[in-house]
């Protein structure tokens, strides 16, 4: 009987351990919203390398991260949902590409600030949207010396 409590014990241990590890891996991963953020939306022809997470950058400092994606079934074109942390007001004419770290280095979105004086809502939407390009497509116009 007094194995029987010890291993129960043990056990709820075990699974408390295994919430709080799974809560802890989705903040740092960016699946959960963290709070004072705002929403914001972009287009893209295509997203090659971005996930749920990927960080969002300005000048080289991550402002946020990637908290959805999802194909539209009208443009074929994939829809990226960022937050971004709410003391950050990005201009409304403001550009949103997707950018590799370096030749072997992962991507992450970066957003390239406009000179408007007005910013983008929350839920709002920047147009002007940069995909992802092929590190092997390049390579093959190289090689090809076709442009």
């Amino acid at each position: 009987m007094k194995n029987n409590l010890i291993e129960t014990a043990i056990g709820a241990l075990v699974v408390a351990g295994a919430i709080g590890f799974l809560f802890y891996a989705s903040n740092v991963v960016g699946l959960s919203s963290p709070e004072g953020t705002n929403e914001i939306t972009a287009s893209f022809r295509s997203a090659e390398g971005v996930s749920l997470g990927t960080d969002v950058r300005m000048a080289g400092v991550k402002i946020g991260t990637v908290t959805g994606m999802k194909l539209s079934p009208t443009t074929y074109r994939a829809e990226i949902a960022v937050s971004i942390f709410d003391d950050i007001a990005i201009p409304d004419d403001s550009a949103i590409s997707v950018s590799s770290e370096g030749l072997l280095g992962g991507n992450f979105i970066e957003i390239i600030p406009g000179a408007s004086e007005f910013a983008v809502e929350d839920g709002g939407e920047i147009e002007d949207t940069q995909g992802s390009i092929s590190f092997i497509t390049l390579l093959m116009k190289f090689v090809s010396g076709k442009e």
